[in-house]
This record gives C-alpha cells, structure tokens and sequence, in this order.
C-alpha cells in the first residue's frame, strides 16, 4: 500500500481542489437580477444537482420570496436535495432512456417562453451523455453507439464533443434557442482544457463555433466507425448548428464559475501550507494517458536524482483531461491508466509516490474516484502474482490498483473539472 502520510496529503490535495470548485461557494456571487416574468431553472452534469441545490439557496438569499421551477439532469446516483428544482438521474458515459425523456422534458420546459422570462442554465461536464436527444433518422440506439465509438476512439473531449454536437437536437446551443425570447444565463463548471465554455457537455446553451465539416473531418482523422444514420446526418445542413451572432442569443450571458485552474491552485496552497513545494505543470494537458505517464515520470525522476527543474521536496500537480484508446475489456478509467503506466515507469525509484483522480469522484464506470501510485506498485503486483505491463495492455488499471489496496474512493464529489495529478518527490 502507497505510505498512508502521502496518501493522507494527496486527499488534502483533493479535497481543496474539490473544495474551490464547490457550487456553495461560487454560484452565490454569479446571480442575476430577478425577472419580471419567470424563472426556469435547467441542467446537466454530473454536478448539476449539486449546483441546484446551490442555486436555490444562494436564490432565495438574494431574492426572497422570489419563485424558481424547472429541472435538471445527472449521472445516477450523483442526486441532491431540492426544494423547487427537479433532479432527473440518467446513465453516463452512455446514454440510455432517462436520458432521452430528460432531454425532451428540457426543451419544453423553456418553450413558450417571453422575454420578460430569464432561463438559469447549470451545466458541468457529462451533460453530452446525459443528453441523448437525437435527430430525425436517428434513433437512441444509434447516439448510444456513437457514444460508445467515440469513448474507445483516444480523441480528445473537444473533438467528440464537436461530433457530439452535430448529431443532437438539444447540444451545440439548440436548448438556449429553443428558450427565445427568454433571456438565457448559463453558469457553467468547466471540465475542458482551456475552458471553452462551448465545449463543456457539448453547449447545449452556447452557440456551436464548429461546423459539420469539421466533424466529418474528425470522423475521418480517428477512423470512428459511426452508424450508417450518423454519418448521413452529418453530411446534411439538418447538421448545422446555430451560430455565434444569430438573433436567438441575443441578451445571453455565460459565466465559467470554476475551472481546473483555480482548484490547482488551491491544491498547490495546500501542499505548501504542509510545507511542501509545488509547482502547476498545466490545467489543461490532453493526449493518450499512458504517454502523458511517461512524461511526467520522466520529470519527476530528473527532480529525484538531480534536484533540477525543481528543488526537492516538490509536488508536481497538472490537469486536463487525458484519454484512453481502448484495447482490451478490462476495468479502469484515464486516472488509473495514467497511474499504472507512471507506476512501471518509476518502478525502484524510491521518493516518488503519486496520485491522479476524477475531481467529480468517478474514473471511468466504477465507483473509484482514482488510485494511489510508488515506486513499489509493480513490485507488490508482481508479489501477487499480477503483471503491471498485461493489465496496462488490457486495459485493466482498476484491477491492478484493487489488487493493491491502492484505489482511491471518496463517493460523487458534486463538481467537476476534469482531473486533478499530483506527483510527490521527496
């Protein structure tokens, strides 16, 4: 097992960067003025219950008295208690019916709409899954097997969600345009690299700056193996999605009210308030998780054995949102490919011990928010009779890090902003 001090210290880590991205703390000081007309709250995410529970409070503080009704869609078992807003529980990462009757409840809960009306939008990331609302010659069959295609695919979450976008009735800014003339006020927990607010759950209230053709082209560049009715839809204008400037946006706001790099940055503090320095490689790091992995070990071995770039004691923290190419059907998740494949590379080198995880407390599809990694990782597999290189090949990290003990648990967090990575040299 990972020593219990470093693993004590990277959950401080984890907890402060949950901690920042906490809707208690920011949404309050992101209200609008209240309406003449009505106020209808939506969502999706896997934060979004979490952020409606947030909002009805920080609402009823600021205008008391004032009604709020609508609803909002999560991944299941991630529910939150709400007095006034619905909280809609659907599969992710891939879709399934809840999801399909939560997307069409959605769009008519903001049509009919005046402008004297204001629509709250909460997204956070997941909401792509969360929101299977297919076109016409579609069917949910066929977005479940895009989902599927695009999960095994190793693209980067911007590049599924621009094919996302384009094979939806309600992403890409089609919920927000179905809201005219309301106004429409998102406030949005970024999971993306660089925080493009158009990205996050695929924009279902941001209008899509990509196009059809760039979605054939990502098609095309990944070898996605897409139904037949997908590839026909992306290849009509029905694919279109509208665009920054059209008339059905006018008078919208968005606001990114928390971001990767803001809880790094509290993870940093945290770690030197433990007297431990620290440094931010990036918030926003994408590419194959195990390559990323032999990035940073790389790194943090030059630190161990020759106290440069960084002096040791140091933590090395980055974010982002890695990926994985599906190779085998084993169990695991981006965080524990990443941590299995650093775990071989760092395997002897004593001081290094490591930590990635889901801020929004699930890697992958099981229950594990991540695991804990050192330099005997592989070593104790190999003791019991598991090869580290097989598992990482089958893709099959959760099994290795459950043989260990080493996992990493904490239940749904309640936010998201994609991944939190720490590596410690003492």
């Amino acid at each position: 097992m990972t020593p219990m001090c470093d693993r004590e210290f990277f959950t401080k880590l984890f907890e402060a960067a949950v901690n920042a991205a906490d809707p208690e703390r920011t949404i309050a000081s992101h209200l609008p003025p209240r309406p003449k007309g009505r106020t209808i709250v939506i969502g999706a995410g896997k934060g979004s219950a979490q952020m409606a529970s947030a909002f009805e409070k920080a609402w009823a503080v600021k205008h008391p008295g004032a009604d709020v009704e609508g609803l909002v869609v999560t991944r299941y078992g991630f529910g939150a208690a709400c007095k006034h807003i619905e909280i809609i529980e659907a599969s992710h990462p891939v879709p399934d019916a809840a999801g399909l009757i939560a997307s069409k409840r959605l769009l008519e809960s903001v049509s009919g709409l005046t402008a004297d009306d204001l629509v709250i939008a909460l997204v956070s990331g997941g909401g792509s899954a969360l929101l299977p609302s297919p076109p016409k010659g579609m069917t949910i069959d066929d977005e479940i097997a895009v989902n599927k295609v695009l999960l095994a695919s190793g693209a980067p979450i911007s590049a599924m969600n621009a094919v996302r976008k384009h094979l939806s009735t309600i992403k890409g800014g089609r919920l927000a345009a179905a809201a005219y003339p309301a106004r429409v006020y998102s406030l949005i927990v970024s999971d993306i690299p660089g925080d493009n607010p158009a990205f996050v759950a695929s924009g279902p209230t941001v209008p899509d700056e990509t196009t059809r053709e760039e979605a054939l082209a990502i098609v095309k560049r990944y070898s996605l193996d897409l139904p037949p009715a997908a590839l026909n839809h992306l290849g009509s204008p029905a694919a279109d999605a509208p665009k920054p400037g059209d008339a059905v946006f006018n008078n919208h706001e968005r606001h990114v009210i928390a971001s990767a790099g803001v809880s790094l940055e509290a993870a940093a503090n945290v770690a030197r308030e433990n007297g431990v320095a620290a440094v931010i490689l990036s918030d926003a790091i994408e590419g194959e998780a195990r390559e990323v992995a032999h990035v940073h070990a790389a790194l943090a071995k030059h630190v161990l054995a020759k106290n440069q770039p960084f002096t040791k004691p140091v933590v090395i923290l980055s974010g982002g949102e890695t990926t994985v190419t599906v190779r085998g059907k084993g169990k695991g998740g981006r965080n524990t490919e990443f941590l299995l494949s650093l775990a071989m590379d760092i395997d002897g080198a004593t001081g290094i011990t490591a930590f990635a995880a889901d801020t929004d407390g699930i890697d992958g599809s099981e229950d594990n928010a991540g695991a804990f990694a050192d330099s005997t990782s592989v070593e104790r597999l190999l003791r019991k009779g598991h090869d580290a290189s097989a598992y990482l090949n089958g893709n099959n990290a959760w099994t290795a890090f459950n043989a260990i003990d080493d996992l990493f648990v904490p239940g749904p967090t309640g936010t998201n902003v994609n991944d939190l990575r720490a590596i410690l040299v003492r």
